[in-house]
């Protein structure tokens, strides 16, 4: 049965508000991206013992730990050793310290800044396909795998709208190139709309079982030729997911990514008017 959690900041900045609002709203695991001012692996050794006993005294589990480590980077303009590539190496390292400290395998990675046409025959390979950005690509994630190896835990590269794996069908084969178990996806549906890739069964069909590690669940209203997004409450087109979901018994953990914010009122108003469906979708 699929656990379900929240990525705390969603709810508030605040931590121990999130968790106080998590709590009683029902939601057992919390994924940490942001605490406080500041965004997970970047947090004193005060901080840390602080949040160890929050998390304890509201008795909550911690699902993932959600940096985002090798977010926003040209993989043409990256190396595998150079300043900005060390620089989120050493955020991912501090990342698994975090994640063993709180009781959980899995730390989040982003796969750089997106190109939009990686690959193309009949001509355009040589014309609009971005030529090597996926084997650079391959390169860069070589050394982030071979430290979760080592360190035994499990990277979830997460589907992101503006990344080089924005869909399902990408993630997998990502996953079938570097040909690790220590590698698993985080799907976000919601991004994977920006790929034009239809959240079920597409996107279900291609990662399940083997290449799923995680679930963002959010909804939005995609205008690509606009360049623009809304995001709004829970829509029942997820319920397909939801019973496909149930019906092959994924026991991983569901968050609720809480970015709907009404027009009159703060994200916690949205994580409140989404959680109900949340819940009966999934629970």
């Amino acid at each position: 049965m699929p656990k379900l959690g929240v990525i705390t900041n969603g709810i508030s900045d605040d931590f121990e508000h999130a968790l106080e609002v998590m709590v009683e709203t029902g939601l057992e695991y919390a994924e940490l991206q942001f605490l406080w001012d500041k965004e997970v692996g970047d947090l004193t050794d005060e901080e840390m013992t602080r949040a160890q006993s929050l998390v304890e005294a509201y008795n909550v589990k911690v699902s993932c730990i959600s940096r985002h480590n090798f977010a926003g980077m040209l993989v043409g303009e990256t190396q595998v050793g150079d300043a900005n590539h060390t620089r989120h190496m050493e955020g991912l390292g501090r990342c698994i310290d975090m994640a063993k400290a709180f009781g959980t395998r899995l730390v989040r990675i982003m796969s750089f800044r997106r190109e939009m046409i990686l690959f193309g025959r009949n001509g355009a390979e040589k014309w609009v396909a971005s030529k090597g950005a996926w084997d650079q690509l391959l390169r860069l994630l070589e050394a982030p795998v071979q430290l979760a190896e080592e360190e035994d835990v499990v990277l979830a590269l997460e589907t992101g709208n503006n990344a080089m794996v924005p869909s399902a069908w990408l993630g997998r084969k990502l996953i079938d190139d570097l040909g690790s178990s220590h590698l698993k996806i985080m799907w976000d549906p919601c991004n994977s709309l920006y790929a034009n890739e239809p959240t079920y069964p597409d996107g279900y069909e291609a990662l399940m079982p083997d290449y799923l590690g995680h679930i963002h669940i959010k909804d939005a209203k995609v205008d690509m030729p606009k360049a623009t997004v809304e995001f709004c409450d829970m829509a029942p087109y997820l319920e397909p997911l939801a019973t496909r979901l149930e019906q092959d018994g994924y026991d991983g953990v569901i968050s609720l990514e809480s970015v709907y914010r009404p027009d009159d009122g703060d994200f916690e108003a949205g994580y409140r008017a989404s959680v109900a469906a949340f819940k009966q979708l999934f629970g």
